[in-house]
């Protein structure tokens, strides 16, 4: 994330100028852990509950990834993977191995950086306590490739400070003008509904609570808009409905739903050899277009917009809004700790998958076939079976608090490339 916004700063003048800059500080020094990332397991200092977001106390990046600075939300808007990163959960400097988070940080982008992305990062709570030496920021300027800029189209700064508009201001001879335009400065949460949906995001309370502070301290006239209160559903909507309800709605009882086969059968026709398919973003008026088309009961034709990339995100954005995720909350355990030998692998995931209600299964089972399509073509388009789950995964499932860290994002995307690699067993 800092790759293009750093220097060398031990050869940098203006390094002891930051030196002098002064953070904002903390009413609570004591560092309190957000509750949102605790488990009570952790409480109780019995290690993680397995079904949670964390990684078992025996990983590697255990000690990096329980204080879950670093999430994967989902899509945004514009059909683009969101990694959030939160200042506020950095533990005190001497509390936190720099040099391993940075790993854990490349090792989260390595999953998303061949796709488009967005990058989120939530200022409030970095002190003169837990902010990173000026050296690891060298380190990491040295660390981040081409490949790690390249596709990340947005990144948002959320309540950012004095500081770091001035380390931009400082830095800003060397920040490419291409990449500078892609740097946004977010005064209230309440401004990212326009790139992402923020109930998808796991906001820190600490984070919330400074939003609502600077909200009080505006005068009425000044206040910013609050977000946008969830519309009743239309009469023929069909994004974010459950799929027995749009079973219910199809004058044929299909149970797979009409966006879904809309969109694959004008990709099984026209997507198969695009290179990158599913991992371009595509117009946001677009997509809002044709999602309100839907919801209005009006029919969409994709061969019309001659859009492939418009209809992948389509389909994305349409599993990734259904009220409950496609592989559904209750296999979440299963799949997360899903751990079986390449012998039995699609028996038990045949098994697992049966008990979905009928509707998931068939959509499941449509897409997946899709997807086969899409991988039979990987010379052309790129798109394996382990790109393909890197892509889909976090759309068929996951947690009730809907963001994850990486420990929650690899199992999953390894259960889908799994059931990707022996659907032709699983699906009998």
């Amino acid at each position: 994330m800092s790759s293009e916004l750093l220097v060398d700063l031990g050869e940098d003048p203006a390094a002891a100028q930051l030196g002098q800059l002064k953070l904002s500080t903390l009413e609570d020094q004591q560092w309190p852990p957000d509750e949102s990332t605790l488990s009570k397991s952790e409480t109780d200092s019995q290690g993680f509950d397995p079904g949670s977001p964390h990684l078992p106390g025996n990983h590697p990046f255990y000690d990096i990834a329980r204080h879950q600075i670093i999430e994967v939300a989902g899509d945004d808007n514009f059909g683009r993977k969101v990694i959030v990163f939160s200042a506020c959960r950095l533990p005190p400097q001497h509390q936190l191995d720099h040099q391993r988070l940075l790993m854990y940080l490349k090792a989260t982008l390595d999953q998303y950086v061949e796709s488009d992305y967005t990058l989120i990062y939530f200022h409030h709570g970095l002190t003169s306590e837990n902010k990173p030496s000026l050296s690891w920021l060298r380190d990491a300027y040295r660390e981040f490739d081409r490949k790690y800029k390249k596709n990340i189209k947005a990144l948002y700064i959320v309540h950012p400070t004095m500081f770091i508009k001035t380390l931009l201001i400082l830095f800003k001879p060397i920040i490419s003008f291409k990449f500078g335009r892609k740097i946004n400065y977010v005064s209230y949460l309440s401004e990212l509904e326009d790139v992402v949906k923020c109930e998808q995001l796991v906001i820190p309370t600490r984070v919330r609570e400074y939003d609502n502070k600077l909200r009080a301290s505006l005068k009425p006239s000044t206040q910013p808009p609050t977000s946008p209160p969830r519309s009743p559903p239309l009469p023929d909507q069909v994004f974010g409905v459950p799929l027995s309800v749009l079973r219910q709605r199809d004058p044929d009882g299909d149970p797979v739903p009409v966006v879904m086969r809309d969109t694959i059968n004008f990709l099984s026709e026209q997507g198969l050899e695009i290179e990158g398919i599913f991992r371009r973003s595509a117009n946001v008026t677009l997509v809002k277009e044709v999602q309100l088309k839907y919801n209005s009961g009006v029919q969409v034709s994709f061969r019309d917009m001659e859009d492939v990339h418009l209809a992948a995100v389509i389909l994305k954005t349409f599993l990734r809004e259904l009220p409950e995720p496609l592989l559904t909350y209750q296999l979440y355990n299963d799949i997360v700790n899903f751990a079986v030998s390449s012998d039995s692998q699609a028996e038990v995931m045949k098994t697992l998958l049966e008990g979905l209600p009928e509707e998931n299964y068939a959509s499941l089972r449509y897409l997946i076939t899709f997807l086969a399509k899409v991988s039979a073509n990987s010379e052309v388009n790129k798109m394996t079976n382990s790109n393909l789950a890197v892509v889909f995964g976090p759309n068929l499932l996951w947690g009730r608090d809907n963001a994850m860290s990486l420990s929650a994002i690899g199992p999953i995307n390894n259960f889908t490339r799994a059931l990707l690699d022996q659907q032709h067993l699983v699906f009998t």
